[in-house]
């Protein structure tokens, strides 16, 4: 059986574990990370040295890197979420590729320093510089979701996972934000998803004022 270890509370985690939602693969979830610790046993470490989760363990294919786990197990049990053709791919793979260079380092830096910092510690002018990263960025995608439903097309696809999966943080989290009606509106067609409401909108409390992994 497919193996998982993370913490639900990880945007990377949460990548994985809604992708498996929505294919419904049977698995086994082993916490790690934050408080549950375990990152730095041996044992981890020999499947990524990195010592950063999601890690995957399929029938002894040991897999690191989030998109990359998800690229895999949608290719081995995903059907329509992996094309065969290459031209359908590269759709998908562009925007995935955008999110991983460009969406989630500024989103991310978004949620470390104002989320995960003690607020005594935050530094203000990085997170106003983030939140405009970030505002720059979600203008971008309004503008490519006013003549699309989803990211890479008519249809839900990977292009829609690590980009999507920041979206519950980034409207609760409790700052100001633009109002952008199609990112807005495909946030909503996310959130009817069951395995986006399962795995992403879950609480990520644990990690309030927490400057580890």
């Amino acid at each position: 059986m497919l193996k998982v270890w993370g913490r639900k509370s990880s945007a990377n985690v949460q990548k994985v574990m809604w992708l498996l939602g929505e294919i419904g693969l049977e698995h086994e979830h082993i916490p790690a990370g934050g408080p549950y610790g375990g990152l730095n046993d041996p044992k981890f470490r020999a499947m990524n040295p990195n010592g950063l989760v999601p890690v995957i363990d399929d029938e002894g294919l040991i897999l690191w890197e989030s998109n990359a786990v998800v690229r895999y197990l949608a290719a081995a049990y995903g059907g329509a979420l992996w094309p065969a053709s290459p031209h359908e791919r590269a759709p998908i793979d562009q925007w995935m590729e955008w999110s991983s260079t460009t969406f989630q380092p500024a989103i991310i830096g978004l949620f470390w320093g104002y989320w995960r910092t003690p607020e005594k510690d935050r530094n203000g002018d990085a997170i106003r510089g983030f939140q405009q990263k970030v505002a720059d960025n979600l203008r971008l995608l309004d503008d490519i979701l006013a003549a699309r439903p989803f990211i890479a097309g008519d249809a839900f696809s990977l292009a829609d996972i690590p980009n999507g999966v920041h979206l519950y943080r980034y409207y609760t989290m409790g700052l100001d934000v633009p109002k952008l009606a199609h990112v807005e509106a495909w946030y909503e067609r996310l959130k009817a998803r069951p395995a986006y409401a399962g795995h992403v909108m879950v609480s990520y409390e644990e990690l309030r004022g927490r400057l580890t992994f």
